[in-house]
């Protein structure tokens, strides 16, 4: 059985985007085939909560190869997607220092259902823990309302060292 929702993912408006992928390449650094987020639509920082989707387009690199003839996108994708918007709001929020939060780890991961190519995939993430060094965030995702993914997703501050 899954989860209680953390928030209705109908009542939030994804055309009434916050952040769109030019914003959040201000903050995350990941690029190219890496970049597991679309858009931001809500945050609430008093909830610690965030809401973003994945737009998942019929040319993803994964889709020749995993499932051919039937495109499922890869469970680790949809674990970076969730790791990335947790990332996001970890960092716009100033809850960690480092130059960009790395991906810890995950505990109690689930996968409800498959996300394919033309699939909106809408994340709703929520601080559990948020601590100077660790941040956990549950992570709830949908498809079409459907609960398709939840983990708890561990967020911890990275530093890049100086080149020598």
């Amino acid at each position: 059985m899954p989860p209680e929702f953390h928030a209705d993912p109908a009542s939030f408006d994804c055309s009434r985007v916050l952040v769109d992928l030019e914003g959040i390449r201000t903050v995350n650094p990941q690029r190219f085939e890496m970049e597991q987020l679309t858009a931001i639509v809500h945050m609430d920082r008093d909830q610690h909560l965030i809401v973003g989707y994945k737009d998942v387009a019929s040319d993803e690199f994964w889709i020749r190869g995993h499932m051919p003839g039937y495109p499922i996108m890869p469970g680790v994708l949809i674990c970076e997607a969730a790791a990335q918007i947790c990332s996001y709001y970890t960092q716009t929020a100033g809850l960690l220092q480092g130059d960009f939060i790395g991906f810890g780890g995950m505990e109690n991961v689930r996968f409800r259902g498959p996300v394919r190519p033309g699939d909106r995939l809408v994340m709703v993430g929520k601080g559990t823990k948020v601590h100077r060094r660790q941040t956990i965030f549950n992570v709830q995702s949908f498809v079409n309302g459907t609960m398709v993914f939840h983990a708890d997703i561990i967020g911890v501050p990275i530093m890049r060292k100086e080149a020598t």
